[in-house]
């Protein structure tokens, strides 16, 4: 992933307090040309800086209140495969690989307790998955944010 530059933040910070606004707009707003904003802007989708904005979809406004996080060991070498099954499980919303006793943190959500049971085991089924621990989430403290990240580049710090 490439560094970003003080303009890039505030260019990136402006997009995130206005997700909709035009490219001339956030120009305007932080003091450079449409044709520099734009130029950034696609540069920034080609390279994976901006990534989807799904993630501003609270799940439980579509039916999934509860979320979980559940840890998966597995067999090392069944790894794709695995990623592959889990991608498939509409209910699953984020997998990462992760260090330490367990291989993956899979965030997971759910319409009930009973559905939330479902999922795990049909996590537990996948061929490779050798065990499975479910957490569920209580309530979130800090919400996914990016904002402070920027602000801190913005200012060259």
């Amino acid at each position: 992933m490439p560094s970003l530059d003080p303009i890039d933040a505030k260019l990136l910070l402006a997009l995130t307090r206005n997700p909709r606004a035009t490219t001339v707009a956030l120009a305007d707003e932080i003091g450079i040309s449409r044709n520099t904003a734009q130029a950034r802007l696609a540069r920034h989708e080609q390279d994976g800086t901006l990534e989807s904005f799904e993630r501003r979809i609270n799940p439980a406004a579509v039916g999934y209140p509860l979320s979980a996080f559940i840890t998966v060991q597995l067999v090392q070498r069944k790894l794709d495969t695995v990623a592959t099954a889990l991608a498939a499980i509409p209910e699953v919303l984020r997998v990462d690989g992760i260090s330490g006793v367990v291989d993956l943190m899979v965030q997971v959500v759910a319409t009930d307790a009973d559905d939330l049971y479902r999922i795990a085991g049909k996590i537990l089924a996948i061929p490779g998955v050798e065990r499975t621990n479910v957490a569920l989430v209580m309530r979130e403290l800090v919400p996914y944010r990016i904002s402070p990240l920027l602000e801190q580049v913005a200012q060259g710090d």
